[in-house]
């Protein structure tokens, strides 16, 4: 085997392999270089998703006559000042954007100084670089992608559909605009002007305007400011209350220095910060700028610069940790935790030894009662669960004497409702507390799942719900496999869905929330390859919106009903999240807790 070194264009192409994965790393690799030119303008324009055709024009400082041969060489850059690879201060400075590029498709700059008389332009067809030619350009840079990858045809394969690969590039506008409120960003297809972020030159807190127009008005009226610095640290942002949350953790944004990274950091700074206030199934909308000494991080760790390195990742977990827990106790929202060590001893324990055991089998061998309870068909206490009925109070359940016989069913008997979230049953031989929202959520989850084609309730005022066109693109590919579970929607017109019907067992949600948390859910599916899997998650995100909520007062007949409906179906002692439904405490146990043993 004979040693040859790999000719130039091959090289830049397999650099092109590392940087850009799709369209949108393109996009993202030319949008920084315009933001590292000084621009305060940049439009983009992609067709079929950028597969054919992409541009970002920018009014930044330009390049030369002389610079535009340089800006295709590899590792040609005007971004490193110094040749300590950490003193950067720039996004780009590996020089390999404009070559890698140039090396997969058919690539074009324009570019004019503000004190040229003209602009310049240059060429590149699949690493073949053209002679310089006077060209007309305002002040700033044009630069042409067409026909991206046709060098390479093997990664076309990849490529989603055009809207998929469209919904990418927004994202890749999206963080780069939050990081960037005083820059205007706008974003064309074939038809229409898609994204449209203009400057709050007006506004006393354009940063947060910024990230209204990007997340929506929902988040600027339910988060709150954070700002905190420690040891040359600095931490700033806005995170929303905990009862402002989302079904992944999608919506929460860090920035190192001003550069967009994704970083496994911040998702568990953040869920330590929200613990005891949220479900581990829910997810706080963060958005958060941290700024550092250029030394204390290192951003050359992917080659397309979305993962960095921290010099102290402690201190910068324990910043982020602080900084929202003192934030979330300033505006009034306290973690309490009102369990005695013995008892959560004592539940813990119970969780452990318990054989639910209704998760692996339905076979309960119930008889009738010869005494006052008398059992009926588990099945016809459906009725009983009127989701639109609020009841004011909770009837008192009668108590038999010490010398009646009961026969007892495996959940037992309903004797009260705590804290409107709570219910307690007890058995022949100790007690049972349910989870009425986790356990109700399990048994919608079932029925969704288990009972074929669902019966679909019929909206009397169907519901239009708008939403971004990646968003309707991500549900809509769904929209068959959803009207077979009761849930009908359409497109309506442009940016908007309409929702003609829901599952009948839903009751009434929110039908906007339902749609929301679905595409979160339906976010999170890419790396799910089995269809079965991917119903299985959509019908656990529909199911939440059909149960019995905590709050919800119930009367006995409904807290029995709901009780003989987890001995029906399986795996009803564990919700869909994986925690249990129901905790059951023997008697010598609790006799136990109180000193009597």
């Amino acid at each position: 085997m004979t040693i040859r070194v790999i000719p130039a264009n091959l090289v830049n192409q397999i650099a092109a392999g590392e940087v850009l994965e799709r369209p949108s790393a393109a996009v993202k690799e030319l949008i920084e270089n315009s933001l590292d030119a000084g621009a305060t303008e940049i439009e983009v324009v992609a067709y079929d998703g950028g597969r054919t055709f992409l541009s970002v024009t920018d009014n930044g400082f330009g390049m030369s006559k002389e610079e535009l041969p340089l800006s295709l060489e590899r590792h040609a850059t005007s971004k490193l000042l110094s040749d300590d690879l950490q003193d950067i201060k720039f996004f780009g400075f590996r020089g390999e954007a404009l070559p890698s590029i140039g090396s997969v498709s058919h690539l074009s700059i324009t570019s004019r100084q503000a004190e040229s008389e003209t602009g310049w332009s240059i060429s590149v067809d699949g690493g073949k670089i053209s002679t310089i030619s006077p060209a007309s350009i305002n002040r700033g840079t044009r630069i042409e992608v067409r026909d991206i990858f046709y060098a390479t045809p093997a990664r076309l394969k990849f490529l989603k559909s055009s809207q998929t690969e469209l919904g990418h590039i927004e994202d890749v506008i999206n963080r780069l605009a939050m990081s960037y409120p005083e820059v205007s960003f706008s974003l064309y297809d074939e038809k229409r002007k898609r994204l449209n972020f203009s400057v709050h030159k007006e506004s006393s807190t354009p940063l947060l305007k910024r990230l209204e127009d990007i997340l929506g008005k929902d988040f600027s009226n339910n988060s709150f400011s954070i700002k905190a610095e420690r040891e040359g640290s600095v931490l700033r942002g806005f995170a929303s209350f905990p009862t402002y949350n989302r079904g992944n953790s999608l919506h929460q944004f860090l920035f190192v220095n001003g550069r967009p990274v994704k970083d496994k950091l911040i998702n568990g700074a953040v869920r330590a910060a929200y613990q005891g206030l949220l479900s581990s199934d829910r997810y706080p909308v963060v958005v958060l700028f941290l700024t550092l000494p250029y030394k204390e991080v290192d951003v050359n760790v992917h080659p397309a610069k979305t993962e960095v390195r921290f010099m102290d990742s402690g201190k910068i977990r324990n910043l982020i940790v602080g900084t929202l827990k003192n934030s979330l106790l300033g505006i009034g929202h306290k973690v309490s935790n009102t369990s005695s060590k013995e008892a959560l001893e004592l539940a813990s324990r119970s969780i452990e030894n318990s054989s639910y055991i209704f998760s692996k089998s339905n076979n309960f061998n119930i008889k009738p009662s010869s005494s006052s309870f008398k059992l009926k068909d588990a099945r016809s206490f459906t009725g009983s669960l009127e989701l639109n009925n609020l009841y004011s109070s909770i009837p008192e359940v009668e108590v038999e004497s010490k010398d009646e016989e009961i026969d007892f069913p495996p959940l037992g008997l309903a004797r009260a409702q705590v804290h409107e979230t709570y219910i307690i049953s007890q058995t022949e031989d100790g007690i049972i507390i349910v989870d009425q929202h986790a356990a109700h959520e399990r048994i919608t989850y079932e029925k969704l799942r288990q009972f074929g084609e669902q019966e679909s309730q019929l909206l009397l005022s169907p519901e239009v719900i708008e939403l971004s066109d990646s968003e309707i693109s991500k549900i809509m590919e769904y929209q068959e496999d959803l009207s077979k579970i009761g849930l009908v929607l359409d497109t309506f017109g442009s940016g908007a869905i309409v929702v003609r019907s829901i599952p009948a067992i839903l009751g009434t949600p929110d039908i906007k929330v339902l749609i929301k948390d679905l595409i979160d859910t339906i976010s999170d599916l890419s790396g799910i390859s089995s269809i079965e899997e991917r119903i299985k998650k959509i019908c656990a995100s529909i199911s939440c919106h059909g149960s019995i909520r905590s709050g919800r007062r119930l009367n006995g007949s409904e807290m029995n009903a709901l009780l003989r409906q987890m001995e029906i179906f399986p795996n009803s002692g564990e919700c869909i999240h994986g925690r249990p439904t129901y905790i059951e405490l023997k008697l010598k146990d609790i006799e136990r807790l109180f000193g009597r043993r």
